[in-house]
């Protein structure tokens, strides 16, 4: 079972679901608010170190499933962080934070996203927009000094309904692809960052969990209805 490194965990919790070579490169240039996501084509897709490498470094399977469990089946889904001629480099859901890796365009389908968070962690506020204009901005509660909330470009990996919207996770919970600098395990998972709902609104604005961002059941409720998976989230200090 994937878990999240949010704290505070129970039974009823849901369930979430090298660096890249650097070098002088032609990037494709897009408006800040445009993002772009490679879903795979088949049902596996070919990882590479460089773009014209002779042969993959790794796979992914399409779709991942959620627990092991065939029935919690999820899309796979990148964030591409740089288009060059027939390849795009894409951000991977590994650890250290940062991985990435190069797929070929012709075996994914890349779509334009319009959404994107950003997490100000000094500020404790969370904000999201659609397109140029800022739909939700609010106070959030992050990691505590001992487990903080890691900075860096992550993304929206999957969407998961609470069973019990009254537990700390709140009614939804999306798992991004990024993972805890400090816990290397949390509750049986690999200690993966989230951004849910909560049951206790008093914590807003304050450092009290395992790394994930909590916000208003108002606001992930509205945002489960409209986010698509692969959404670019960026952690800032």
């Amino acid at each position: 079972m994937l878990v999240a490194a949010c704290g505070g965990g129970s039974d009823d919790r849901p369930s979430l679901g090298a660096p890249s070579r650097q070098g002088p490169v032609t990037t494709t240039t897009v408006p800040d608010y445009i993002s772009f996501n490679a879903q795979p084509i088949g049902d596996e897709v070919e990882i590479y170190e460089a773009p014209d490498e002779s042969s993959p470094s790794e796979t992914y399977p399409n779709p991942w499933l959620l627990d092991g469990n065939p029935e919690h089946a999820v899309p796979q889904i990148f964030l591409v962080e740089e288009q060059r001629d027939d390849w795009a480099r894409v951000l991977l859901p590994v650890r250290p934070n940062g991985t990435s890796g190069w797929v070929k365009k012709d075996d994914v389908q890349l779509t334009q996203n319009r959404f994107r968070i950003q997490v100000e962690l000094s500020a404790h506020q969370i904000t999201v927009w659609d397109g140029a204009n800022v739909i939700i901005q609010e106070p959030v509660a992050i990691g505590k000094e001992s487990t903080p909330t890691p900075t860096g470009r992550y993304y929206t990996r999957v969407l998961l309904k609470a069973p019990d919207p009254n537990t700390v996770y709140g009614p939804y919970a999306y798992g991004l692809s990024g993972h805890s600098e400090v816990l290397t395990e949390f509750n049986g998972g690999d200690g993966e960052l989230g951004i849910h709902g909560n049951n206790d609104p008093s914590v807003l604005g304050k450092s009290v969990s395992a790394g994930c961002i909590r916000m208003s059941n108002e606001s992930i409720t509205r945002l489960a209805g409209i986010l698509p998976l692969g959404t670019p989230v960026d952690i800032v200090p």
